[in-house]
């Protein structure tokens, strides 16, 4: 009888049914452009490289989860519940992060070219370095969120909470 490989366990599971239960799994390094894992427990899941360009991780809970380098073009985390979750070197260019919670969420150098963050709750959140340009921060709560090092050109941060946040050039707001 064959070996199944993580993929097709990854993808049986999924086509199990709403709401597939992942959490501690590891997913690392695979190829899972545009899959549909809508609501999917992920807690504590290990998605570092992994390939989730177009994914649809719409109320998805990643708490915990570790997503270092994870390419997540186009992906649609809105409402997502990454609270403390590991992004640093993630792609997230064009991202849908309406609404998610990234609050401790570690984003050191990540890519949030031109992602949507209308709404997001990022507190305490380490952006260090990271790639803002053009990101919309519309309402997003920045509050104690670490900034410095930014790229913050033509990023959208009208009625963004930013009280204590330490912002690209070392200051804190106030």
């Amino acid at each position: 009888m064959a070996e199944v490989t993580r993929k097709e366990l990854i993808l049986a599971l999924v086509a199990a049914g709403d709401h597939p239960r992942l959490a501690g799994m590891d997913l690392s390094g695979l190829v899972l452009r545009s899959i549909d894992l809508h609501g999917a427990d992920l807690t504590d899941a290990n998605l570092s490289g992994a390939d989730l360009r177009r994914a649809n991780l719409h109320k998805a809970v990643l708490r915990g989860a570790d997503l270092r380098g994870t390419q997540l073009i186009a992906a649609n985390l809105a409402e997502a519940d990454l609270l403390g979750a590991n992004l640093a070197l993630a792609d997230l260019s064009g991202a849908n992060l309406k609404g998610a919670f990234l609050g401790q969420a570690h984003l050191r150098q990540a890519v949030l070219y031109r992602a949507d963050l209308r709404g997001a709750e990022l507190p305490q959140a380490d952006l260090m370095g990271a790639n803002l340009t053009e990101c919309c921060l519309y309402g997003a709560d920045l509050t104690q969120a670490n900034l410095l090092g930014a790229a913050m050109s033509k990023a959208d941060t009208r009625a963004a909470k930013m009280s204590d946040a330490r912002m690209p050039d070392g200051s804190v707001h106030a």
